[in-house]
């Protein structure tokens, strides 16, 4: 047989003793223990649901106010070490993993042949240099004695003139005495023919015959005298016109004066160039002995190392790799989270590799353009079946904090990203 509960006008008739308990053998002892339950069960429903509606609404605020993804990796920018000349390796002053500063030395290179390069570039240099300089002072020296040889040729040319003038008169009046003393000579023969056959008869005595002959005889000395000194004349002449050439020769190489002084000039000039050919070359010697020395860009750590001493390397050939300590974030969002996202917005990154530590960071820029617009095959749309996809779009986020050698960061890590975009 079940117990009957009391109702409530039962529960409000029971009485409680004066020590505080409940008389069980009074009307009250049927208290509504279900009332109780209801009220208990109540109770504990509203504190249960309160702190979930709480965490209910902190995450769909929370969720509103950040976009978050795993597509996301460490990048950065990664530095080849390659020598710009070739030679053999004598030293290797890093190893893989190495962290290095800018300006550390890493590699040396043989300098032996660079150095006698270089040497040998030198000496050119300064025996053109030598020869530069005294084709400039023969230049210069050319120049000054241009003007006065040119007036000294013309005043010889001219003095060379007056004498040919004069020599020429002289032969003239030789001419003159010769065809005078040929004359004279001919009638004195004419005479002394006359004489002999007016002595065959008697008509002239033997003395007037006789001065007749020594007239003759004179007339003919007179004639070979005149004819010499017209030779002699005729020589000088010679010698005179001869001066002549040979100074109106002078004049003229005189004349050709600025000829000379522009190819005095023109020699200077070459060997100038010269000189600046030869000092390009002892700079690009200079140049290729300092490349036997390779120094760090930048700060970071050598990855993938392939070089040691002995080996004979190429130009171009990558010795190794540094990774730079500045590195940042690509996350590929998709497009539908990039509403709100802008640059500056405050970022939080967890690295997979260190779960434990939270980065702080910021977003720097958004591409412009998807990934797969920029991939080496782009996609077309155009052509066969188009099925909508959400893209993804790449944002570069960088780490505000400084490189920490306790966590170290590599390009191709996972990260996930956290933007807070209000």
């Amino acid at each position: 047989m079940s117990r009957r509960q009391p109702d409530a006008e039962t529960f409000e008739s029971a009485t409680v003793s004066p020590n505080g308990t409940v008389d069980s053998g009074s009307p009250a002892a049927s208290v509504p223990r279900r009332h109780y339950r209801r009220r208990i069960l109540r109770a504990l429903g509203v504190v249960a649901v309160l702190p979930l509606l709480t965490l209910g609404v902190h995450y769909v605020l929370y969720a509103r106010a950040h976009e978050s993804t795993d597509d996301a990796f460490i990048d950065g920018h990664i530095v080849g070490m390659s020598p710009k000349v070739a030679s053999y390796v004598a030293r290797v002053y890093v190893d893989d993993n190495t962290h290095v500063k800018a300006g550390d030395l890493l590699v040396e290179l043989d300098p032996r042949d660079f150095e006698a390069r270089l040497a040998q570039a030198r000496a050119n240099l300064a025996a053109t240099t030598q020869q530069h300089r005294a084709a400039f002072l023969n230049a210069r020296i050319v120049e000054r004695t241009a003007g006065a040889s040119v007036q000294q040729a013309e005043a010889a040319v001219a003095t060379a003139e007056r004498q040919v003038d004069g020599a020429r008169s002289r032969v003239e009046q030789a001419r003159a005495q010769v065809v005078s003393a040929g004359a004279e000579a001919t009638r004195a023969a004419a005479d002394v023919r006359r004489y002999e056959n007016l002595l065959k008869y008697g008509a002239v005595s033997h003395q007037e015959r006789d001065n007749a002959v020594a007239t003759t005889d004179k007339a003919a000395a007179d004639l070979d005298a005149a004819q010499k000194a017209q030779q002699a004349v005729a020589d000088t002449l010679r010698q005179q016109e001869a001066q002549l050439a040979q100074e109106r020769a002078r004049l003229a190489s005189a004349q050709a004066a600025p000829d000379q002084i522009a190819q005095s000039r023109a020699q200077a000039d070459q060997l100038a160039a010269q000189t600046v050919q030869y000092e390009a070359a002892v700079h690009q010697a200079e140049l290729d002995l300092s490349y036997t020395k390779l120094y760090a860009p930048e700060s970071g750590r050598v990855t993938r190392k392939s070089v040691e001493p002995g080996a004979y390397v190429q130009v171009g050939q990558t010795l190794f790799s540094i990774v730079p300590d500045r590195v940042w974030v690509v996350a590929n969002f998709k497009e539908t989270q990039l509403r709100h996202m802008r640059p500056g917005q405050p970022v939080t990154v967890r690295v997979d590799a260190y779960p434990d530590r939270v980065f702080q960071g910021h977003v720097d820029s958004i591409q412009a353009g998807s990934g797969a617009r920029f991939s080496l095959l782009p996609p077309e749309n155009a052509t066969g079946n188009y099925v909508k996809v959400v893209q993804r779009v790449p944002v570069k986020i960088v780490i505000d904090e400084a490189a920490d050698p306790q966590h170290v960061f590599g390009p191709g890590m996972s990260v996930v990203p956290e933007v807070r975009v209000r």
